[in-house]
């Protein structure tokens, strides 16, 4: 029962985030709750007992977020 509890709050901090990163403002910032919503997967595919794709996720979610922040260093990062 426990389990499940935690899992249905992960999948509401999985919307959260997503709700969020289509209403900032600031694309890095949206880079940022990224990364934390590749993180809140990485541990919801974790307890589900899929560790292979946790790992995937995992490192998809860091060299994605890397290439986001490199990418936007140079950039005007506010939406207008």
């Amino acid at each position: 029962m426990q389990i499940l509890i935690i899992e249905a709050a992960l999948l509401l901090f999985l919307i959260f985030t997503t709700v969020c990163i289509l209403c900032v403002k600031d694309i890095l910032a949206a880079a940022i709750i990224y990364c934390a919503f590749s993180f809140c997967a990485v541990l919801l595919y974790f307890m589900m007992g899929s560790p292979d794709v946790a790992f995937t996720e995992a490192v998809i979610g860091v060299v994605s977020t890397i290439y986001f922040v490199v990418a936007l260093k140079n950039m005007n990062r506010w939406c207008k």
